[in-house]
């Protein structure tokens, strides 16, 4: 299939206008363009804008992660050349392209930088999620450095939303999300779960591959949207090279390849540039259990003995604390210790304050000595002054026009003064 069709065929099938993954945003980095003597100016991919304060105010961070006292980490100054950096880069083992030039670079410092506090917070929050990333887009046979795509994106942080709506790790999009097998309703959004909008994210990886043939291209199109990065090469005449292409990509991609070419080589050379991880805890084992009734974690936490708030951590895709389990099965995960109690339970669990818990009524009934009552109401009637109309005698009783003119068979709203009028 050619380039064309194949862009067509995935643009039809996901509806060519849906937002991009990740949000436009205004905060850029000035780069200095050789080619045209001039400064410019490129936006900053999501993950490069969360504070590390509020990353570690996650459950696993602060269960988890901790700083690391024992060894003084200053802020680091680079005396390393652009020939430093393009043979660091080119020893990195890894299948994809990753070039070095000055907006590398800038990113690069950026990171190593300003940015050492995020990549030494997600050195360490990689023990959580990285095996999941390397699991999935091995089963697809996608390269393995695509694991970082999360670091720019959210900088590991499975609940991370965007101004624009993006959310989670990968930072789906609804429409995106769900044409990917991703659930968001009022109760349920699964681009929060790690596990399943990992998958569904390598997927899209795969398909966005299968129509560009190049893993530069991919990238720019996860964050913008095949449509523009199709346009991008439209304008180029043709040309299927990033680098060409790159003029005329939205501000923010034309960072993203960049960023994500630093992101690799900071968690690679990270000790190069004296970035100490924080350290880990070994986390408890966890399981997953199916859930076919509907749940509240008020329940589960009672029960079993278990902190709301890891709950919440370890089940971040529900979104009210609630697992509507009456309408499918869910996977509720668990401390392997606290899903054993959870199964010798049983039912206990679900009925546990159930009536409290669950407000929502199945059905309802009708008072209908109640309605007779009211049926039979005496009428209402009054006189119509000099200047009326019926919106004001409507305000006046507390009614509104329309009834107003049922009640009296009314065809137009012609009133006379002294006319009797049913208001009620």
């Amino acid at each position: 299939m050619s380039f064309k069709n194949k862009f067509l065929s995935l643009l039809l099938a996901s509806m060519a206008s849906c937002a991009p993954l990740v949000a436009q945003h205004s905060e850029v980095i000035t780069v200095h363009d050789e080619a045209i003597g001039a400064d410019e100016q490129i936006g900053l991919p999501e993950g490069m804008m969360l504070s590390v304060d509020s990353l570690m105010m996650q459950w696993n961070a602060r269960q988890y992660l901790f700083p690391e006292t024992s060894v003084n980490t200053p802020v680091y100054l680079s005396n390393l050349t652009p020939e430093d950096y393009a043979e660091r880069l080119s020893r990195i083992p890894a299948v994809m392209e990753l070039p070095y030039n000055n907006v590398v670079q800038e990113f690069i410092e950026r990171y190593t930088g300003g940015n050492r506090r995020t990549i030494s917070f997600c050195l360490a929050a990689g023990n959580f999620y990285i095996p999941l990333f390397e699991e999935a887009l091995e089963a697809y046979g996608l390269p393995l450095e695509l694991k970082y795509l999360p670091v720019i994106e959210s900088a590991l942080n499975p609940t991370a939303r965007s101004k624009a709506g993006a959310v989670g790790l990968w930072q789906f999009m609804l429409t995106t999300g769900k044409r990917y097998d991703l659930e968001v309703n009022s109760l349920v959004d699964e681009r929060q779960d790690p596990v399943k909008s990992t998958w569904a994210a390598v997927r899209y990886l795969k398909d966005l591959y299968d129509i560009y043939n190049d893993w530069n291209l991919v990238i720019a199109a996860y964050n913008c949207g095949p449509g523009n990065v199709n346009k991008a090469i439209h304008r180029a005449e043709g040309v299927t090279d990033y680098w060409k292409i790159y003029p005329y990509l939205p501000t923010e991609t034309r960072g993203y390849v960049p960023a994500f070419i630093a992101a690799n080589y900071a968690m690679y050379y990270y000790c190069q540039h004296q970035i100490e991880p924080l350290r880990t805890a070994f986390p408890e084992v966890t399981d997953t259990v199916m859930i076919t009734k509907s749940l509240h974690f008020d329940q589960v936490a009672e029960l079993c003995d278990i902190d709301k708030e890891a709950l919440r951590a370890l089940n971040p895709q529900f979104k009210k604390d609630l697992i509507p389990g009456n309408v499918k099965p869910y996977a509720l995960r668990l401390p392997q210790d606290k899903l054993l109690t959870f199964i010798d339970l049983g039912d206990s669990v679900y009925n546990h304050r159930s009536t409290d818990l669950f407000k929502r009524r199945a059905t309802v009934t009708i008072d209908e000595k109640a309605v007779a009552k009211a049926q039979q109401a005496k009428p209402v009637y009054v006189k119509v002054r000099k200047g009326d109309n019926l919106g004001a005698i409507a305000k006046r009783n507390r009614t509104t026009v329309a009834k107003i003119k049922r009640l009296n068979g009314m065809k137009n709203n012609n009133l006379r003064a002294g006319q009797r009028l049913r208001v009620k």
